[in-house]
C-alpha cells in the first residue's frame, strides 16, 4: 500500500533546485551509539554474509526496535520510541534535530514508485513515464520503472532532501509495482533493478534504507536492505516471508489495520516482528504490541 502524498517532474536541474530549498537547513550529523535500543552505526553482515558499507557506515535497527510511523501532516513527536518514519517533504529539519536530540533515529518517507501530483517537485517526471492511476489514491500515477535513466536523478534530488534534513533512513514507497497494474509490461526482474538503484542512493548518502512489503523479492533483496516495513502480513498470512530479515539481524517494521492486537500480536513477538496497530490514514495514533 502507499501513503497519503506523492511527487512530480519538469527537468531534472528543476527538480533538483527546488528540493535544495526546500531542504533549507544543512544536514545534521548525528552520532551512532553502539547501545542504543535504535541500533547501532557498524553494518551487520547480510544474510551472505558481506557487510553492506556501499557510502560507508550506516544505521541498521535491530530486531524488535520500537518505533512510530506518521505520514499525515507534521510529525507528533510525543511518542516514547527510538524510531520514527515520517514524511520527508512534510516535515523540516528542525523536527528532525528535535527528535535526534531525544536519541531518536529518524526514517524518511517518500514514494518511489508513483509520481503525486502534490508534491513540489511533480513537474520533474516527463509525461512518458506516468502509467496508470494507482486505484484508490488519487492524484497518483503508477510509474515506469524500467526508465532508470529518467528516474535515477529524480529519486537522488529526493535522496538528498532526506540527508540535508538529517534523516537516518529512508523508507520509499511502492516498491512492487511489477505485482500491479500499472500500465506499463514490468517484470520482476525491472522491479529487482529499480530497488537496488534505491538502496544504492541511500547508501551512497551514508543512509539506511527498508524495504517496503515486496515480500516475494525478499530473498533477492535482503542484502541490499538494512531493514523491512510491512503493512498486513498478518491478515495475509504472510509474515513468515519477512524472517530473513530478522535472522540477518535487521528490524521488521510492521504495521496492521483491520486486525485487533490479540489477533496478531503474538505472531508477530514470536517472529521478532516491531508491530502495532495503525489507522489507515496514518496518523499519531498507535496501539504497540508491547
Amino acid at each position: 500500500m502507499n501513503r497519503q502524498r506523492r511527487q512530480r517532474p519538469y527537468s531534472v536541474l528543476a527538480a533538483l533546485l527546488l528540493l535544495a530549498a526546500l531542504a533549507g537547513c544543512s544536514a545534521t550529523e548525528v552520532g551512532d551509539g553502539p547501545d542504543d535500543e535504535a541500533g547501532g552505526g557498524t553494518p551487520v553482515p547480510s544474510a551472505s554474509g558481506e557487510a553492506r558499507r556501499h557510502g560507508g557506515p550506516h544505521w541498521q535497527p535491530r530486531p524488535g526496535t520500537r518505533w512510530q510511523w506518521q505520514l499525515d501532516g507534521k510529525a507528533d513527536t510525543s511518542a516514547d520510541v527510538p524510531v520514527y518514519d515520517i514524511d520527508g517533504f512534510e516535515n523540516t529539519a528542525r523536527t528532525v534535530k528535535e527528535l535526534h536530540d531525544r536519541g531518536a533515529k529518524v526514517i524518511c518517507y517518500i514514494n518511489a514508485g508513483a509520481w503525486e501530483d502534490f508534491r513540489p517537485d511533480h513537474k520533474a517526471f516527463p509525461q512518458r513515464v506516468l502509467g496508470e492511476p494507482n486505484k484508490g489514491w488519487k492524484g497518483e500515477k503508477w510509474l515506469d520503472i524500467r526508465r532508470l535513466d529518467v528516474l535515477r536523478p529524480i529519486m537522488a534530488a529526493r535522496f538528498d532532501m532526506c540527508r540535508q534534513k538529517g534523516f537516518d533512513a529512508v523508507e520509499p514507497d511502492l516498491t512492487e509495482g511489477y505485482r500491479n497494474r500499472t500500465g506499463f509490461p514490468l517484470s520482476a526482474a525491472d522491479q529487482l533493478a529499480f530497488n537496488r538503484m534505491l538502496a544504492s542512493l541511500a547508501h551512497e548518502r551514508g543512509m539506511a534504507i527498508g524495504l517496503k512489503n515486496d515480500l516475494d523479492q525478499i530473498p533477492a533483496l535482503v542484502g541490499d536492505f538494512d531493514f523491512a516495513v510491512n503493512e498486513q502480513c498478518a491478515e495475509f498470512e504472510e509474515c513468515e516471508k519477512l524472517t530473513p530479515f530478522v535472522k540477518g539481524g535487521k528490524a521488521v517494521f510492521h504495521v496492521e489495520y483491520a486486525l485487533e492486537r490479540k489477533d496478531f500480536c503474538p505472531t508477530a513477538q514470536r517472529l521478532g516482528l516491531s508491530s502495532m496497530r495503525k489507522k489507515l490514514e496514518l496518523d499519531a495514533w498507535r496501539e504497540p504490541c508491547g
